[in-house]
């Protein structure tokens, strides 16, 4: 019997060192855990952030090149979808490299620039300065009347 009480104590001492020894593991590897997931939560929003920020800088970067555009003289600023924009950034607030974009832009498409087209082939007359008088029913004939009545029915 007490042969059989000291292995239980034996056994019972080796088991508390193994949980103690357990729970430390446990307790290390939940903060290492903890640390990872924060890190990793801190480098999600650093990227969320520089990506937004890129796509901020961009957009500010295009409504800039549209304004450039137009002073340089751009018909239809859609013409710009063409255009390499790699060379050209915003740095405080200013384009670098517009200039240069737009110089190449007219050699290379001449027709994004100048004066838009104008077709003179339309031979309609411009409408009159007076609008139109609308006839008095006392003033009508009676063949006049009913096609006017029959066209205000109709509408």
């Amino acid at each position: 019997m007490r042969e059989l009480r000291a292995e239980n104590k034996g056994l019972r001492l080796k088991n508390q060192e193994l949980s103690t020894k357990v729970d430390t593991f446990a307790a290390t590897q939940a903060d290492a855990v903890k640390v990872a997931v924060e890190e990793a939560v801190v480098k999600a929003k650093d990227d969320a952030k520089s990506e937004v920020q890129a796509d901020a800088d961009h957009r500010v970067m295009l409504a800039e090149l549209k304004g450039e555009a137009v002073k340089a003289g751009m018909v239809d600023v859609d013409g710009l979808k063409l255009a390499d924009l790699s060379s050209v950034s915003l740095k405080d607030g200013k384009l670098e490299g517009a200039e240069a974009l737009f110089t190449g832009l007219k050699e290379l498409k001449p027709y994004l620039f100048g004066q838009p087209a104008t077709n003179s082939s339309n031979t309609q007359k411009p409408p009159s300065v007076v609008p139109p008088q609308a006839k008095k029913v006392s003033e009508m004939s009676p063949e006049e009347y009913a096609a006017a009545k029959a066209s205000a029915l109709k509408a």
